[in-house]
C-alpha cells in the first residue's frame, strides 16, 4: 500500500544515503530547494501534501535510484537485527568470507529497517579519510548483494586486507575506479587482481 508517510520516508532515505538534507537532494534533482521541506508535506489545513510524480522521478534519475529500490525504500517498516563492527576492524581476517558477508557471532547489533538483504551489516567510521559525507563514528549500512553501478557509494576490501569508503567511478574487467569523498586524499585504481570484494553502501547515519 502506498502512503503518505512511507513516500516521504523513502525520499528522506535517498537523502541520508547521498549525505544531503531534503534541501539538498531537491537541488541534486534540479528543483526547487523548499520541493521536500517538511513544511510543506501538509498544507495549512493539516491535509497531506503528496510530491508529484515528476518530482519522484527526477530524484530518482539524479541519484541513481531505480524504481524497485524506491519502492522497497517505502517498505521500510518491518524491522530487523543488522551486525555492525568497527570500521577498523574490517580490515582483519575472519571478519568476512570470501564473497563480503560477515562471519561470526561476537558482534554488536541494531534494530534496522527492513533491506530486503538478510546479508546487510553495518560499519562504523573510523578516521577522516571518508569525511565530510561520512564522518568519525558515523554508521553506515552495506548490502553485498545489492547491484552496483557507477556513483554508488561502496565499500572496498583489497586482497591485502585494507577496507575503504569510495564512490565508484568505473568497474571493468581490469579493476575499480574509485574517487575519494575527503578531497585531502587521493582517488585509488584497485587492480581486479587484487580486489577481494565490493559492496554498495546504502545507509549513513548523520
Amino acid at each position: 500500500m502506498i502512503r503518505h508517510d512511507l513516500i516521504w520516508a523513502a525520499l528522506d532515505k535517498i537523502a541520508e544515503e547521498k549525505g544531503l538534507s531534503p534541501s539538498g537532494l531537491a537541488r541534486l534533482a534540479q528543483l526547487d530547494p523548499t520541493t521536500f521541506n517538511r513544511s510543506k508535506r501538509n498544507t495549512a489545513t493539516g491535509k497531506p501534501r503528496w510530491p508529484s510524480t515528476e518530482s519522484i522521478a527526477k530524484v530518482l534519475s539524479a541519484a541513481n535510484v531505480t524504481f524497485r529500490e524506491f519502492s522497497e525504500l517505502m517498505d521500510g517498516n518491518a524491522a530487523g537485527r543488522v551486525p555492525v563492527i568497527g570500521f577498523a576492524q574490517a580490515g582483519n581476517r575472519g571478519f568476512f568470507d570470501d564473497a563480503g558477508y560477515p562471519v561470526g557471532g561476537a558482534w554488536e547489533d541494531i534494530t534496522f529497517p527492513a533491506l530486503h538483504d538478510p546479508t546487510a551489516y553495518g560499519l562504523r567510521i573510523s578516521g577522516d579519510s571518508m569525511s565530510p559525507v561520512f564522518r568519525d563514528g558515523d554508521l553506515i549500512i552495506v548490502s553485498p548483494a545489492s547491484n552496483i553501478r557507477p556513483r554508488d557509494r561502496v565499500v572496498v576490501k583489497t586482497r591485502e586486507g585494507e577496507v575503504m569508503a569510495k564512490e565508484l567511478v568505473r568497474r571493468g574487467a581490469m579493476g575499480l575506479e574509485l574517487k575519494s569523498l575527503n578531497p585531502d586524499y587521493e582517488d585509488r585504481y584497485i587492480d581486479a587482481q587484487n580486489l577481494d570484494w565490493i559492496a554498495r553502501i546504502l545507509w549513513c547515519s548523520q
